[in-house]
């Protein structure tokens, strides 16, 4: 047996007026060129008991003229970091030739002793000094031009050799130079023979410590304070040093007052660990900023923060207010406490019988004699 199901075609009129009716139900768009996103309702009540987190980015919306929309949200641009200062690539250190000291003495020596003969040859030697030397009498030849010229080789021999002497110091090294250009670095310790000709100029590489004087800071609120600091450093490169600045060690005082006004510093008794996060980064900016010139620094600590003068006597108004306002609020907890034990225990055993109007009066008569009781004691 067969069952035949027919399907009877709505009317069009009913359709039309259904499709006017879904049309008036559907509010107008408020916006022009307005998008909706269709979420399908299954997505919203699933049965699985562990869903799986889907990450959503926050919407960005355009903003457009007269429609009332917020603006787009962007990212806070970050700030590049400062550039560190260029190197010139010529100011390296590199190690200086140098001779050990007893080729100078043997130099001079030479050139006394060439002298010496040079005046007995040309019989200049008074007897005294034949007899001390035990030299035989010269015919003497006379001061002419191949003795004259004897005496300015053995002069400038003796010279060069005795001129070029140095002592090498441990923790001390000479930069050299020569019309303006530099020749190398010493570092060797010892008694040296060096081109006297090199312009020598002395720098103490030891590892050095300065306490500087009290230097213009800031807290994180921007109240006015004064950090002295300790800087410990050395000398890494010598021709940097010398020769890429002016004057290094007030080059690395200036980047230490720099570093300071760019990084907050606390008061001793703040945040904890803020001292030693500023520490951080102080030595981390003052680094970066001294290595362009040959400077090591190991580490830069503020060793006394106060307040600046134009805001200590405000600050100490404030803290005195503080202290003031704290032991208030001590006081009178401690007042409250004591009137509520007070009321509760002659409540509670018995002792009175307390409608609402005698129970404040008695809190407020004991009140009274606890606060004016402080009040004596503490004067």
């Amino acid at each position: 047996m067969t069952t035949t199901t027919s399907h009877t075609p709505e009317p069009e009129g009913l359709a039309g007026l259904a499709g006017q009716a879904e049309g008036s139900a559907r509010p107008g768009r408020l916006i022009q060129n307005e998008a909706t996103t269709e979420i399908p309702v299954h997505l919203l009540f699933r049965d699985n008991p562990d869903p799986v987190a889907v990450p959503l980015k926050p919407a960005i919306v355009a903003r457009r003229q007269g429609t009332g929309e917020q603006p787009r949200l962007r990212r806070p641009a970050q700030s590049k970091p400062h550039p560190a200062p260029e190197v010139d690539p010529e100011l390296v250190e590199q190690s200086a030739r140098v001779l050990p000291g007893a080729a100078g003495v043997f130099a001079g020596a030479c050139g006394a002793a060439g002298c010496l003969a040079t005046s007995w040859w040309a019989g200049v030697l008074p007897p005294p000094v034949l007899e001390a030397l035990r030299l035989p009498a010269s015919v003497g030849a006379g001061l002419g031009l191949v003795q004259w010229a004897a005496y300015t080789g053995a002069g400038a021999l003796g010279l060069f050799g005795f001129g070029g002497l140095a002592r090498g110091r441990t923790g001390r090294a000479w930069v050299l130079g020569l019309f303006g250009r530099y020749r190398g670095t010493v570092r060797r310790t010892g008694l040296l023979w060096v081109n006297p000709l090199l312009l020598r100029r002395r720098v103490d590489v030891r590892l050095r410590h300065w306490r500087s004087e009290p230097m213009p800071a800031a807290d994180g609120n921007g109240v006015a304070l004064r950090a002295v600091v300790l800087v410990v450093w050395r000398v890494r490169d010598t021709a940097r040093a010398l020769l890429g600045v002016e004057d290094h060690e007030t080059y690395l005082r200036e980047c230490v007052e720099a570093a300071l006004a760019r990084v907050p510093v606390e008061m001793p008794g703040g945040p904890r660990g803020s001292i030693e996060a500023a520490a951080e980064t102080l030595t981390r900016l003052v680094v970066r900023d001294a290595e362009a010139v040959g400077l090591e620094v190991f580490s830069v600590r503020p060793v006394r923060v106060e307040y600046a003068p134009e805001v200590a006597a405000a600050m100490h108004r404030r803290r005195i207010a503080a202290l003031d306002a704290q032991n208030r609020a001590t006081v009178l907890t401690s007042v409250v406490d004591s009137v509520e034990d007070t009321v509760t225990r002659l409540t509670v055993r018995g002792l009175v019988e307390l409608d609402d109007y005698e129970r404040k009066a008695l809190v407020k008569d004991l009140t009274v004699a606890f606060c004016a009781g402080r009040g004596e004691s503490a004067g």
